[in-house]
């Protein structure tokens, strides 16, 4: 089983009130996939890991949209001090080793290039890349570029 279908399944759980044998999934879903997906974040539908999730670390406030593809090594996570998560839009691919970090908005249709550090709200329909990210492109129509 992979991770994201280990991370339904305890998100469900949680949501009817099983909190250990939701802890349990996702810390198996730790041990097998090593990533971190807490049965707190929400994930919309269609949404997928690369590789089965391997080394994604997810804040347990994330927010990822519809049909939304994550690369490896992926950490969507807090900032020092701000307490709050990204909300990732629909559509979005983000590539192997991005950072996506703080209380930031990404919009619908972006890519993310890989080893990205995004810290700052994207807009909708972007290429955004490098360390901090900027944006690169725009007119993004969907994932990995315009088609």
């Amino acid at each position: 089983m992979n991770a994201i279908k280990l991370h339904r399944l305890a998100n469900k759980l949680y949501k009817k009130g099983w909190l250990r044998t939701a802890t349990l999934i996702r810390d198996i879903n730790n041990f097998w996939h090593n990533s971190y997906i807490p049965y707190t974040a929400e994930i919309g539908d269609g949404t997928v890991f690369a590789y089965d999730g391997i080394g994604v670390v997810l804040h347990s406030k994330a927010v990822i949209g519809k049909n939304c593809v994550i690369g490896q090594g992926i950490t969507i996570g807090g900032r020092t001090g701000h307490g709050v998560a990204p909300v990732i839009g629909d559509n979005v691919y983000i590539a192997a080793g991005s950072r996506v970090l703080g209380g930031i908005t990404v919009g619908n249709n972006v890519t993310i290039g890989a080893n990205a550090v995004v810290i700052k709200d994207v807009p909708d329909g972007c290429v955004v890349a490098g360390v901090p990210a900027k944006v690169i492109k725009t007119g993004n129509q969907g994932l990995y570029g315009s088609q």
